[in-house]
Parts: structure tokens; C-alpha cells; sequence
């Protein structure tokens, strides 16, 4: 009954490009062709410069799709007046307003090794609304959140995947939270031309969301993802794994002032580096087309 009701669910990943990141992107979609083709990819434009995002979607046959910005990008607007380029990052929330039971959240400076389906239908209102892949202790507050109970001893995350409802979260929530406790998020979120992040925590940790690592909700998953990673290599299926064996799902370049391709000696020895430049090839043998 239960494999019956999920079949009936609307499932799909999404992203927020522009021809800017062109660059991350085509690896990106590449990867999610050679896992993940079988979920409907929606692509949503991070602003107007999307010639060849558009080309893109068209040639890997995904969703280009254009959901109403209108009120997110006054919230951008009123939070962050003084970066009007940097504040459509917040756009990537318009993947909680696509026409999908469940939606997973991707960054483009990622590439996919591992099929996602397996990760749909495991939410559980007030038990796992909100799956990430790892926690962090950076990029997300400063140390006056210490003062508000509903900070103390919360999960801090990375926002560049999540995998949640919008039935558990929507926009509205965030517009209601911020109308309500506006203050509280400049008084503790960290600077430093930092923007979806800590207002992606601060939300989730407002509404009391039960945060649960993608490692906890499968066997065999592991929580690493960093484009830094140790102790990690590939088994005999090409694949990479963890220091116990376990299956890495993607790799992510968070905070990566360069792509792998023009990385220098020692930056080549990095573990996925490799499998990105071969994604970046077979994307632009593909884009040639």
C-alpha cells in the first residue's frame, strides 16, 4: 500500500543556473544523465543571462522553468539591499514552489554519483522533515545566537542539497518567519557575503524541523560530499567510497574559488577532480551537437 502511494507522488530534483556558471553546470548535467535521468530535473534561472542555460536545458532535456519570483526577490530585497547580485542565491527556494510532492535541492558546483530515487517518500512529518547531506560549523551564525533557545544545540548544515516538501516547508514559511522575527536573523546570522545559508538554517531551526543526514535515513550512505575529502577512493565498480566502504552520493566544490580543470599541481591530486574534468568533456562533446 505504502510502494502504491508513493508511486502516485510527484518526485524531482532541481537548481538555479545562469550562463555566469555555465561552467559548473554542464558537468552537473552530465552526471545527473549518467544517475539520476529517470527524475525529472527542473532547472529555475538565477536571472536574465540564461542564453546558454536555455541551450543547456534543451540538449540535456530537462525543465527549464520559470516559477513566480515576484515576492522571494522582495524578501532578497529586504534582507540584503546592498547586494542585489548576490541576493537571487535565495532564489534556489523556488524549488519549494514547483509542482512536486517532494523535491531534492542541488547547488551546480556538484557532480552526482549515485541514483537519489532511493531517498524519495522518506519523509515524515515531525520525525525527518528536512534531509541534508552533513552538517557544518561555519557559514551559518555567530556567536550571539547562543542567547535565543531555539538556536542552542541545533544541526547546522550546508543548504547546497536538501531534499524536502512543500507541504512541510513552503515559501510562505519563510515570509511569515522573517515578517516575525526579522531582527533575530541579522542580530546572529554570520556575515561575509554569506545569503541562502543562514537563512535556510535560521528558518528550519524556527519552525523546530526535524533535521535528519541522508546517512541516517539508508544503509550504506555515506555523509561525506567535500571536494576536499580524505580517505576516500573508488571501488572496482568506478564509484566512489567512503573510509568504510560506504557509497559517497555526490561530490560538492563548496567555496571552490576555481574550477578543477584549472587547478594547479596539488589541487589535481584531489579525489574527485578527475571525475569532474571528465564530466566537463563529455559536456562539451555534447553541447557541440
Amino acid at each position: 500500500m505504502q510502494d502504491q502511494v508513493n508511486a502516485a507522488k510527484k518526485y524531482g530534483m532541481a537548481i538555479i543556473a545562469n550562463d555566469r556558471v555555465l561552467d559548473w553546470l554542464l558537468p552537473f548535467l552530465e552526471s545527473y544523465i549518467a544517475t539520476n535521468r529517470a527524475t525529472p530535473l527542473y532547472l529555475i534561472p538565477y536571472d536574465d543571462n540564461v542564453e546558454q542555460t536555455r541551450r543547456a536545458a534543451d540538449v540535456y532535456g530537462i525543465n527549464y522553468v520559470e516559477p513566480d519570483s515576484v515576492a522571494l526577490d522582495d524578501l532578497a530585497r529586504k534582507l540584503y539591499p546592498m547586494f542585489p547580485a548576490h541576493r537571487r542565491r535565495l532564489r534556489k527556494f523556488l524549488s519549494l514552489a514547483l509542482p512536486l510532492d517532494e523535491v531534492i535541492y542541488l547547488d551546480v558546483d556538484i557532480i552526482l554519483f549515485q541514483d537519489f530515487s532511493r531517498f524519495f517518500g522518506l519523509l515524515e512529518p515531525g520525525r525527518r522533515d528536512f534531509i541534508i547531506s552533513a552538517g557544518t560549523n561555519e557559514y551559518v551564525y555567530n556567536s550571539k545566537h547562543k542567547k535565543y533557545d531555539f538556536l542552542n544545540n541545533v544541526t547546522l548544515f550546508n543548504d547546497g542539497f536538501f531534499l524536502t516538501s512543500n507541504s512541510i516547508l513552503s515559501l510562505q514559511d519563510f515570509y511569515d518567519v522573517i515578517d516575525k522575527d526579522e531582527m533575530i536573523f541579522h542580530e546572529v546570522r554570520q556575515r561575509g557575503m554569506l545569503f541562502a545559508q543562514p537563512l535556510t538554517n535560521f528558518i528550519i531551526h524556527r519552525r523546530g524541523l526535524k533535521l535528519v543526514p541522508m546517512y541516517q535515513c539508508s544503509k550504506n550512505v555515506s555523509g561525506e560530499s567535500y571536494y576536499k575529502a580524505k580517505r576516500v577512493k573508488f571501488n572496482a565498480q568506478g564509484q566512489p567510497v567512503d573510509h568504510n566502504g560506504n557509497d559517497i552520493y555526490f561530490a560538492h566544490w563548496a567555496g571552490a574559488v576555481r574550477l578543477p580543470e584549472r587547478s594547479g599541481f596539488f589541487h589535481g591530486r584531489r579525489i574527485f577532480d578527475a571525475a569532474w574534468r571528465a564530466y566537463a568533456r563529455k559536456a562539451a562533446a555534447r553541447m557541440k551537437l
